[in-house]
């Protein structure tokens, strides 16, 4: 879940970190979002809000329109909505627990292919996201994106020849990634069981899988059926 829709441009901070990968071109590549698909951000906001005098009344998938104000049950304005996310990144993006068999599938998975962590997590909490990845035995190169993410998928595309898996849980991010890199396979996953009832499969994703076993026998089928 994310709170700016944006163009499928590059941004150039996402570019400079892109050119600092060290990826081996034919060998296959995953490239996870983080936020519902790694971390559990719904269930680690929701603690986080109704320790500071809100909380979630998860009517729609989004954000804006979701949040309430403990005392008046009220919607909180969409201003207030950013600067509650920005003050969750900045105290807690650490401590997000991960999903269930998200480390032991993306170990098993690194065996046959490369790993990379794709996420919309603002620039200033990039290194907090990378000390929770380690902290949870998922040591795989971050990118910080900035805005949707075909602009990065395209880039990533150009300069590989094995196959590309995207991951994410926003349906836009799914048709962005359609529309810039459409050779990528795209699957939407969605770990909180809530959310999932809220939003059904993204058009342009050729999956939905919202567990990781689903999401590995996924991926080792392709890559069996390609000659991986």
């Amino acid at each position: 879940m994310e709170l700016i829709l944006e163009d499928d441009s590059l941004h150039d901070d996402v570019l400079s970190q892109l050119e600092r990968l060290e990826l081996t071109p034919d060998r296959p590549l995953i490239v996870s979002d983080a936020d519902e698909v790694i971390f559990a951000f719904v269930r680690s906001l929701e603690g986080f809000l109704l320790d500071n005098g809100h909380f979630m009344d998860l009517q729609s998938f989004a954000l804006s329109g979701n949040i309430r104000d403990s005392e008046t049950r009220e919607p909180v304005s969409a201003n207030m909505v950013k600067k509650l996310i920005g003050e969750f990144f900045a105290e807690r993006t650490e401590d997000i627990e991960p999903v269930e068999d998200a480390i032991d599938t993306l170990a098993a998975l690194s065996e046959q292919a490369q790993i990379l962590v794709l996420s919309n997590v603002p620039l200033d909490q990039q290194d907090a996201r990378r000390r929770a990845l380690v902290k949870n035995r998922m040591d795989y190169p971050l990118v910080a994106n900035i805005g949707r993410k075909g602009g990065a998928m395209a880039y990533l595309a150009e300069r590989h020849e094995a196959p590309i898996f995207f991951l994410d849980d926003i349906p836009h991010n799914i048709s962005s990634v359609a529309r810039a890199a459409g050779s990528v396979t795209r699957i939407h996953f969605i770990a909180d069981h809530r959310l999932r009832n809220l939003l059904g499969q993204a058009d342009d994703a050729h999956a939905r899988i919202d567990d990781w076993p689903g999401v590995q026998q996924f991926i080792e089928t392709r890559l069996r059926e390609d000659g991986f």
